[in-house]
């Protein structure tokens, strides 16, 4: 018998590849802001309404500020807006995830299945989304929640999902077309694979990112659209919402009043959750398009030796 010997470089290199690759780019900082704003107000409005008191009890304390009472202070009619604004945060969270979840079934049915089927059923879906694309949004949001006499969170949610789709179908129909051509599901094609499980094993598993981003992205519009809407006085009023709290707060004449406590806090929220869902989109395309990593990387590098070169020449001239 013979033994073989390997070369130790030879085997630290078999070592190195035989290790599972990092499928997801680092925790970058901004990934990591996103994360911790949105998990601190998602947790708010999760747990928030189990350690408040009822936010429809009216006191006789009307327009108090921050006290000890009042961890936000009261409305004009002495409503605790700390324990509105758990409630509204619950609310609108519900609003965005039922957007989010709709709007992935429907643009993924009439993106992906569409798109990788092909023949008139492609050119089907791809028509109707053509058409739901085109349509005005937000005036058919408008028109349609001003002729329901009674409208909720879930009916609100719906008018929202059913006008947000469009654009996300096409972005998954486009990526969907280059994917389906690739040599792999060619390979599964001809192997006999059925149609369902190629598109669940061999194309689904692709697009995961892109949905992802899209999925953020229909949660950050269902909380601005149903803000707006609420706003003006087209929302779910029986329910609280950051946008009701806004609402009511115009009408009772908080800004003028000097009420800051009111409107600040459901504004600051809106703004400070859709700031991190943006962060989270932005790390979430790093992960669909490496090259915007290697070119975030790039640029700071030029940045670095532009400034050095520039403190450099600073120095020459003194």
């Amino acid at each position: 018998m013979t033994a073989t010997t390997q070369d130790p470089g030879v085997a630290a290199a078999s070592a190195r590849s035989s290790r599972p690759k990092r499928a997801l780019p680092p925790l970058t900082p901004k990934l990591l802001i996103g994360l911790v704003i949105a998990g601190s107000i998602i947790l708010f409005g999760i747990l928030g309404p189990f350690f408040v008191g009822d936010p429809r009890a009216v006191n006789n304390v009307g327009l108090a500020g921050p006290a000890e009472g009042y961890l936000l202070g009261t409305t004009q009619t002495g409503q605790d807006v700390f324990a509105q604004l758990a409630y509204a945060t619950r609310g609108s969270l519900t609003v965005g995830l039922i957007v989010g979840v709709l709007t992935l079934f429907l643009s993924a049915f009439f993106g992906i299945v569409g798109a990788y089927f092909g023949g008139w059923l492609d050119e089907s879906f791809s028509l109707f989304s053509n058409v739901m694309l085109v349509i005005p949004g937000l005036p058919l949001v408008i028109i349609i929640s001003s002729y329901v006499p009674e409208k909720s969170l879930l009916l609100v949610a719906v008018v929202l999902s059913i006008t947000g789709w469009a654009g996300s179908a096409r972005v998954l129909r486009g990526f969907t077309l280059s994917v389906r051509n690739r040599d792999y599901v060619a390979a599964a094609r001809v192997s006999g694979e059925r149609p369902l499980r190629i598109l669940g094993v061999e194309i689904l598993p692709n697009l995961v990112p892109l949905l992802a981003s899209q999925v953020v992205f229909a949660v950050i519009f269902a909380i601005l659209g149903e803000a707006g809407l609420s706003f003006l006085g087209l929302g779910a009023a029986d329910s609280f919402t950051w946008g009701t709290m806004l609402y009511f707060a115009q009408n009772g004449l908080a800004l003028r009043l000097g009420a800051w406590w009111w409107f600040v806090p459901p504004g600051l929220l809106i703004a400070l959750f859709g700031a991190a869902l943006a962060l989270i989109n932005f790390s979430i395309d790093e992960i669909i398009n490496p090259r915007l990593r290697s070119q975030t990387r790039a640029s700071r590098k030029t940045w670095k030796i532009s400034k050095s070169e520039l403190h450099a020449a600073k120095e020459s001239v003194l």
